[in-house]
């Protein structure tokens, strides 16, 4: 058994009394053996696949940051082509309209995946979805109760020109895009990443990504977890589709940590 499959996620701890939890679920290419089987790509083609799919080098970026900081962090080390730990695992996911569940059964090119197979699909849920929620969901726990409230930075990338899966593709793609959601993003929260994030360059909202993540025990049930999702551009700090980083990313770093720091005073004050 391969390392990723004996550990496919893992907190990394932080200061006790922070209530910051940095969030990594689509930084890492492992496909376990079992999984890659039922995969319809060649070696080629998986490749090309994952390097347009991979958050390349946000597990990095979230490291950077806390190790100037006090966050923890919740870190996924498979490929989201495993399955999606952010998308609803039932009918309320809109991407499951272009094959992108929780489960993907399309490539970002809207090619085959793998088949639509539903008891295939349930074992992957079974097998890693599911876990990685209930941990998830233990990890903010963790931090509510140590912190008094949890604060779920969710840690992203996304490619300077729009792939033929996105359904909303057609809007701005700032270097910065914030996910909000009503319930769980507080004004403040948003002022503070556009402050920390203004230098890396134009900083937008919910475009062309929305929403962000909260574990389904919490979502639109606790008002203690905030949450904020940080998408960035990839040409900020990366080669595109899926090389390696440039000096953009020390920029970044220094933005996401400029950001926890802000999160951790408002916390202590």
């Amino acid at each position: 058994m391969d390392t990723h499959e004996r550990e496919p996620f893992r907190v990394e701890q932080g200061a006790p009394g922070s209530p910051v939890l940095l969030h990594v679920p689509h930084g890492a290419r492992a496909v376990p053996a079992q999984v890659r089987e039922r995969i319809l790509l060649d070696d080629a083609q998986l490749a090309a696949e994952l390097d347009r799919m991979t958050d390349s080098h946000t597990a990095l970026l979230a490291a950077r940051a806390a190790a100037g900081t006090g966050a923890w962090r919740f870190v996924n080390h498979l490929s989201r082509l495993v399955v999606d730990p952010e998308r609803f695992p039932d009918e309320r996911e809109e991407m499951r309209a272009v094959g992108m569940g929780a489960v993907y059964t399309r490539t970002s090119q809207q090619a085959p995946l793998r088949e639509d197979d539903a008891l295939h699909e349930q074992v992957l849920l079974d097998t890693w979805f599911h876990p990685y929620a209930a941990a998830m969901t233990a990890a903010v726990q963790d931090r509510l109760d140590a912190a008094g409230r949890a604060v779920v930075i969710d840690v992203h990338s996304y490619p300077s020109a729009p792939l033929p899966y996105e359904l909303h593709g057609d809007g701005p793609r700032p270097a910065v895009c914030l996910g909000t959601d009503a319930f769980h993003t507080p004004p403040w929260l948003t002022a503070a990443a556009r402050e920390a994030f203004a230098d890396c360059g134009d900083v937008g909202l919910d475009s062309p990504f929305s929403g962000t993540y909260v574990p389904l025990k919490h979502y639109r049930e606790t008002p203690g977890v905030s949450a904020l999702m940080v998408e960035i551009r990839r040409d900020v700090y990366m080669e595109e589709p899926g090389g390696a980083p440039h000096a953009g990313l020390d920029r970044v770093a220094g933005a996401l940590t400029a950001l926890i720091s802000a999160i951790e005073a408002d916390t202590a004050g």
